[in-house]
């Protein structure tokens, strides 16, 4: 009986040590599975999923921004052609024009052109 014993005992430990070995191969394959996973993921260009959420979100507050500036202009684009379309009412009469006084005030400060003026001129300049 003493030898039954002994028998399943041994038994026991040698399958003991199998599942010890075993789980330490189970570990050393997940572990080189695991680096070989990450070298082919950096070669690629991957990016941890940290850094990923964080430039989504940027995007996202971007995309929002460009929205409502787009909103924004269209509004003042609306503005803009109202006022233009409205120029011919009472607002437009109290403005003065500026194109109409442009050529009474050119013809009293430039000079009168003639030969009088061309003497002038020629008189002024030095001697070669």
């Amino acid at each position: 009986m003493q030898t039954e014993n002994r028998l399943f005992d041994d038994l026991a430990r040698m399958a003991n040590g199998a599942i010890n070995t075993l789980s330490g191969v189970r570990e050393e394959i997940e572990s080189r599975l695991r680096e070989r996973v990450e070298r082919w993921l950096a070669e690629m260009d991957m990016v941890p999923r940290e850094e990923f959420e964080a430039i989504k979100e940027l995007a996202q507050k971007a995309r929002a921004e460009q929205e409502d500036l787009t909103a924004k202009v269209a509004a003042l684009e609306q503005k803009l052609s109202a006022m233009s379309a409205g120029a011919v009412g009472p607002e437009a009469a109290r403005r003065p024009r500026k194109a109409a006084a442009k050529p009474a005030a050119r013809a009293a400060t430039e000079p009168k052109s003639g030969p009088a003026t061309r003497r002038r001129t020629t008189k002024a300049k030095p001697a070669d």
